[in-house]
């Protein structure tokens, strides 16, 4: 993964998965004040400045193999109103945990479900890994249904697993595992 470089990934209706640019770096700032992205995600980027030291991050962990972090990019004028990628990469143990979050300009559409679903295919296909997992606050109904339109089984729920702003909350663990799409 280190030698390779990041691919960009074709989703449908013309959606691109590419990887973050620091002229990106106003949306992580936006995202990282709205109000629903904010409850179910601990990211907070004040300034352009700390928004580029993140996307300068993300490159380091792609090349470090512990992550591997798209942006969610409109057909045409590739603006980013999203995120999506696999954290907690473990190449030699086969597993990886998808995180993602998106902005108004891209709710509602299915778009996370079709990011999920492709960013799947690429960790089994291209990464070669085995197991995925989708853990979400059981209180983001949101996320569960992503879990349920990409295939992800719900394995659980971990007690008190999630700090977000408001306190700890319970965590629904979904996994999804070579040969089940």
């Amino acid at each position: 993964m280190a030698e390779l470089e990041q691919p960009v990934l074709a989703l449908p209706g013309g959606l691109e998965l590419r990887p973050w640019r620091v002229s990106d770096a106003d949306t992580l700032v936006t995202a990282g004040q709205d109000p629903a992205i904010r409850q179910w995600n601990r990211l907070v980027v004040p300034s352009p400045t700390e928004a580029r030291k993140r996307i300068e991050r993300m490159h380091e962990r792609w090349r470090d193999e512990q992550s591997a972090i798209w942006a969610i990019a409109e057909p045409g004028s590739g603006q980013a109103v999203g995120l999506a990628g696999w954290g907690d990469i473990d190449l030699a143990g086969g597993s990886a945990e998808i995180l993602y979050w998106i902005l108004p300009a891209g709710r509602g559409r299915g778009v996370m479900a079709e990011a999920v679903k492709r960013l799947s295919q690429w960790a089994f296909d291209d990464l070669g890994l085995h197991r995925l997992r989708l853990c979400h606050a059981v209180a983001n109904p949101a996320s569960c249904r992503v879990a349920a339109k990409t295939g992800f089984s719900l394995e659980g729920t971990m007690r008190s697993a999630l700090l977000h702003e408001d306190g700890w909350h319970d965590e629904h663990l979904h996994a999804l595992v070579q040969g089940d799409i």
